[in-house]
C-alpha cells in the first residue's frame, strides 16, 4: 500500500476542541465563587492545547506505514507525542500564570500537565484507531479492485485463448493436411490437443513456470507453422536457469498472436520474432511490417497483460516501438516474488 495522507475535517477538530474547552470549565462554573475571567482563560488553554494535539497527530500520520498499522500502537510515537505535549502544556501553564498571577503556580501547573497527558493520550488513541480503520478500508478496496482487474484479465485471456478465428483456421489447416495426406497431420492433431489441454489446465492459475509457458508457446507455434510454414521465424534464446522462474499463463502465446495480428506474414516477407532474456526481463520483439489494412485493435490484450504484472508483481511491462522493431519487456518473476504473494 502506498502511503496516503489521512485527513480529518477542520470543522470536527475545532468543534471538538471547543467542546473540550467548555467541558473543563464546568467545575469552575459550579463553584460558589464563579470567576468568569479565570474560567475563560482555563478553557482557552485547554482549547488551544486540544487544537495542537489534533493537528500534530493528524499531520504526522502520513509517516505511518502499513507495517506500523499492522503491528498496533506505536509506543515510540506515543511517547514522543506525550513529551511534546507536556512541553507545550508547560508553556501554556506559564502563560496562564501570567494572566492569572493570583493562583498558586505549583498545583495549577500539575493539574494542567495531568490534563495535557490525558488529552494527548486519548487523542492519540482515537486518531490512531480512526486511521487504522481508514487504512483497512483502503486495503479492502484495493484488494477488491485487484480481484476485479484480475477477473477481467482472466476473462479477456480466456476469450483470446478460444479465439474462434484461430480454431477455424486450425481446423481448415487440418482439413487440408488430411486431404493432401500430409505426414504431419497426426502431429498437428496432437499439438492442437496439447494446446487446448494447456488452456484447460492453466487458465485458472495466476502463475506457471516459464518452462510450462514455453511448452504452450511451442505447441502454438507448431500450429502456426502448419499454416504459415516459413512465413514465421521464431527464435528462442533463454538460459535454462530461467526456466524455473514464473510468468502469467499464455502471456507469450498472446504476444506472438499479437505479432501475427498486426504484421504481414508470408513466405516472401517472413515475420521474424525473437524471444530472449536480458537483465531482469524476458523480451519478445518482432520486425515491423504492418499490414496495409490493419485489423481493429482495442489494446485490451496488452493492457490486460500489464494489469496482471501490476497485480502480481507491482511492476509494469515495458513497450518500445521503433521504426523497425516492436519490443515488449516482461519483468522476470522469481520464486521469492511468488512466495510474497
Amino acid at each position: 500500500m502506498k502511503k496516503e495522507t489521512f485527513k480529518i475535517s477542520n470543522k470536527i477538530i475545532w468543534i471538538s476542541s471547543l467542546f473540550l474547552g467548555l467541558l473543563v470549565s464546568v467545575p469552575k462554573i459550579a463553584e460558589r465563587h464563579f470567576n468568569v475571567y479565570e474560567t475563560i482563560v482555563n478553557s482557552a488553554v485547554t482549547f488551544i492545547f486540544a487544537l495542537f494535539v489534533w493537528y500534530y497527530n493528524v499531520y504526522t500520520l502520513p509517516v505511518y506505514s502499513s507495517r506500523d498499522i499492522a503491528s498496533g500502537f506505536s509506543f515510540k510515537r506515543l511517547l514522543k507525542g506525550l513529551l511534546l505535549g507536556i512541553a507545550v502544556m508547560f508553556l501554556l501553564a506559564c502563560i496562564q500564570q501570567v494572566l492569572l498571577s493570583h493562583l498558586d503556580f505549583g498545583p495549577v501547573m500539575l493539574m494542567i500537565e495531568v490534563r495535557g497527558i490525558l488529552v494527548s493520550f486519548t487523542f492519540y488513541m482515537v486518531i490512531h484507531l480512526l486511521y487504522q480503520s481508514y487504512h483497512n478500508q483502503r486495503v479492502s478496496i484495493e484488494l477488491e479492485r485487484a480481484r476485479m482487474d484480475n477477473l477481467s484479465a482472466q476473462f479477456e485471456l480466456l476469450k483470446q485463448q478460444i479465439n474462434p478465428h484461430f480454431l477455424f483456421n486450425s481446423l481448415n489447416t487440418l482439413k487440408y493436411m488430411v486431404e493432401t495426406q500430409d505426414k504431419h497431420s497426426v502431429d498437428f492433431i496432437l499439438k492442437l490437443s496439447d494446446f487446448y489441454r494447456f488452456t484447460l489446465e492453466n487458465r485458472k492459475l495466476d502463475l506457471i513456470s516459464l518452462a510450462e509457458e514455453l511448452k504452450i508457446l511451442n505447441a502454438y507455434v507448431f500450429l502456426l507453422k502448419a499454416r504459415f510454414e516459413d512465413g514465421i521465424d521464431l527464435s528462442i534464446n533463454i538460459d535454462e536457469k530461467l526456466h524455473q522462474t514464473y510468468i502469467p499463463p499464455f502471456t507469450l502465446q498472446l504476444l506472438v498472436e499479437n505479432c501475427i495480428k498486426h504484421n504481414v506474414v508470408s513466405l516472401d516477407r517472413p515475420l521474424h520474432i525473437r524471444l530472449y532474456a536480458e537483465k531482469e526481463y524476458i523480451i519478445i520483439e518482432n520486425t515491423l511490417q504492418p499490414k496495409k489494412t490493419p485489423e481493429a485493435s482495442t489494446g485490451i490484450g496488452l493492457d490486460n497483460i500489464n494489469q496482471r504484472y501490476v497485480h502480481l508483481l507491482e511492476k509494469n511491462i515495458i513497450i518500445e516501438n521503433s521504426n523497425t522493431l516492436f519490443t515488449i519487456k516482461l519483468p522476470i518473476i522469481y520464486e521469492s516474488d511468488n512466495n510474497r504473494r
